[in-house]
């Protein structure tokens, strides 16, 4: 039996194209542990776009997704690895599913 997606969090950044592999490499050290470890953490899918990088997280509820912000993976590990590769602060939105 699969798990329920109730939230989404996104995270859209501003990362110049020579960057992205940087980014790219972050986002591949932490998706493993991000599954594992966070609590309600169902996915975590990156999106290249030509315009900008989004990674989209799925989780089993909103507060879940709000925890993980909070969580010492997220702002001592993700956040201080991409951090210098962001052209602008990134929009950081959670949706609840429907």
């Amino acid at each position: 039996m699969q798990t329920k997606i109730k939230a989404f969090l996104e995270i859209t950044m501003n990362i110049n194209e020579e960057n992205r592999a940087a980014a790219a490499k972050v986002y591949t050290a932490f998706k493993q542990p991000f599954l594992s470890e966070i609590n309600g953490a169902v996915t975590k899918d990156l999106l290249i776009r030509p315009e900008d990088v989004q990674v989209l997280h799925g989780f089993t509820s909103v507060k879940s997704a709000a925890e993980y912000l909070k969580s010492e993976m997220f702002q001592n590990d993700v956040f201080v690895g991409l951090k210098d590769l962001w052209t602008t602060d990134p929009d950081v939105r959670i949706y609840e599913a429907v």
